[in-house]
């Protein structure tokens, strides 16, 4: 139960940061919103990644789970579980922003939750988020991996600078998910469009993980 909870934390830590930045930075209205939500996003994996790490692997990410338990290293108990608490923490997280907007709306500007959204429409959002979440994902299981041997100490650091050139990439397409959790919290609290693209940045970055997975079960040296 444990590790359940550290996800929990985790996701909730990276949803309240990286979306209250976004929130906070009025994201995409310029160049430097978009650097300092990308920043925000990166530096909370980081965090956590040395936080939580050691307890459960810091996931904080269904379409990490994914690949992770397509890579056969967790069993379906622990995939199904992880989820199931990721978006819980990603609920609260998104619960916890909105009520910091509401009591004080004229300092948030567009979005209250950091929802994502299908700037170039659906087709586009769906390419950006499987292409991105793959990249993203095969990062994850690489740098993680126990061929790379002493460098996995600083896994957490990869990863996390990673999320920032993937977030500097998709904020103007997507707001950029990667992450199922990370949306589906602010989308029940936006409501409106951001709720009807849900299954995008469910369906996008679920496909891009196991897509990852499939790509490092090709190249991955270490023996079976």
């Amino acid at each position: 139960m444990k590790k359940y909870l550290a996800e929990l934390v985790g996701t909730f830590v990276l949803t309240l940061l990286g979306c209250g930045a976004a929130v906070s930075l009025n994201c995409g209205h310029d160049a430097a919103s978009v650097v300092g939500t990308a920043i925000a996003f990166g530096l909370s994996v980081v965090a956590m990644a040395y936080t939580i790490g050691g307890i459960s692997g810091c996931h904080i990410n269904p379409a990490i789970t994914l690949g992770v338990f397509l890579s056969g290293r967790i069993n379906a108990k622990d995939c199904g579980m992880y989820i199931v608490f990721q978006v819980i923490g990603a609920i609260l997280a998104a619960a916890v922003l909105a009520g910091i907007v509401a009591t004080a709306p004229g300092l948030a500007a567009g979005t209250t939750t950091g929802a994502n959204s299908c700037a170039g429409g659906v087709a586009n959002g769906l390419l950006v988020e499987v292409v991105l979440t793959t990249l993203f994902v095969l990062v994850v299981l690489g740098a993680t991996a126990k061929t790379n041997g002493a460098t996995n100490n600083f896994a957490g650091l990869a990863i996390g600078l990673s999320l920032i050139l993937i977030h500097l990439v998709g904020i103007n397409f997507t707001g950029t998910s990667v992450n199922p959790a990370r949306s589906i919290g602010p989308a029940l609290f936006e409501r409106g469009q951001a709720l009807a693209d849900l299954w995008v940045f469910i369906v996008g970055p679920l496909v891009g993980g196991a897509l990852a997975a499939c790509i490092w079960k090709v190249i991955d040296t270490e023996e079976k």
